[in-house]
């Protein structure tokens, strides 16, 4: 391959393979590696049925390949890859034309741009939903202070029942006035004060909290990738995610249970900034905790503001953790079922003139 050609080749952010005239693998590009989880030279000089493994009869799909020299898709087909569950795929199969009988597979998982789409569109109904409700705060909070102080005027010549009813009245007003100033907080949140960082400072931190604190009856694991490069982030916004996160996983897991930190490099993963450009964000932190799982009625839209799974949660926590992602470019998501919930950031690379002032 030429310089450019193999540039092009490591770059691309899908996974690839090259197919000789028996179906062996002859090639595979890095995103490959990463989606079969084997190296290249473990894949090269197999045939592809025995490392993947589809839910389509593809053997046809390559025949016509090759004989009308034209591509082909094959939309949502479940590819699994050893022990891993399968994924939904959109496969491209196009004929290699400088190599007789040769095909290229491309492999586009639905799931992983079905979730960047629902990020995307999750980002605009929260910012509706959060201008509405600081609207609402704003209107809300003046006469809820009357309401508040007529009680109080009249629980001075109160006795026994009504007492208690007007004290109700002030107890209630003062808990819906405590929500609304959350939600106007919540709307004000600054923008990030970006500088490179060590994640796993930032990590170490949260987790030494967490340990004598909210989550001194759990086990907190670590697995970091000591290699992980300086992110692009503001230090104090990403303690207040984690802290966050490892918080609800606490909550979840009342029982006891084990809370684990994992951080790896996946180059392949790319979101679309404000302006439209598209941003890559490899440096993935994952926190798994073994609790019960989030109810699957709120599980997809667990970032949205107002949605909780505990009761008298304000579901203000996780729309601020996602808001914050969000403003450093990044990208957060849940997968949730009994017995393992894991919430996934990734976030971008620090610019190379700026890795080395790290905080």
């Amino acid at each position: 391959m030429t310089s450019w050609i193999t540039s092009l080749w490591v770059s691309l952010p899908v996974p690839v393979l090259i197919l000789d005239a028996r179906d062996w693998i002859r090639d595979v590009n890095p995103a490959a590696e990463t989606f079969l989880n084997a190296s290249k030279r473990s894949l090269e000089g197999h045939p592809v049925w025995e490392k993947v493994f589809v839910d389509a009869p593809l053997e046809a799909a390559f025949t016509r390949v090759r004989d009308g020299q034209a591509p082909l898709f094959v939309n949502s087909i479940d590819v699994s890859v050893g022990n891993k569950k399968p994924i939904p795929c959109d496969v491209q199969i196009a004929p290699l034309m400088d190599k007789p009988n040769h095909v290229l597979v491309l492999l586009e998982s639905r799931e992983l741009a079905g979730r960047l789409n629902l990020a995307m569109s999750l980002k605009s109904a929260t910012k509706s939903v959060i201008g509405m409700a600081e609207m609402l705060a704003h209107e809300i909070k003046n006469p809820l202070a009357g309401i508040t102080g007529a009680a109080q005027l009249i629980s001075m010549n109160a006795r026994g029942e009504d007492l208690e009813l007007t004290n109700l009245i002030v107890a209630e007003t003062r808990r819906i006035l405590k929500l609304l100033e959350q939600v106007e907080d919540f709307g004000n949140v600054r923008l990030p004060a970006l500088k490179a960082v060590n994640i796993h400072d930032i990590l170490d931190r949260a987790r030494k909290s967490a340990m004598v604190g909210f989550a001194a009856h759990m086990v907190i694991e670590d697995d970091y990738d000591p290699s992980l490069p300086l992110t692009w982030a503001d230090p104090d916004q990403l303690q207040q995610v984690f802290l966050n996160l490892l918080k609800n996983a606490a909550e979840a897991c009342k029982s006891g249970g084990t809370l684990r930190i994992r951080t790896f490099y996946e180059f392949s993963l790319k979101v679309r900034r404000k302006d439209g450009s598209g941003a890559s964000v490899p440096l993935q932190i994952d926190i798994i905790d073994d609790g019960p799982g989030l109810p699957q009625t709120i599980a997809r839209d667990i970032f949205e503001p107002f949605v909780s799974g505990r009761e008298n949660g304000t579901g203000l926590g996780l729309a601020l953790v996602s808001k914050i992602i969000a403003d450093h470019d990044g990208w957060i998501a849940v997968d949730s079922v009994p017995g393992r919930t894991v919430f996934r950031i990734s976030l971008p690379v620090a610019p190379k003139q700026a890795a080395t002032r790290p905080y």
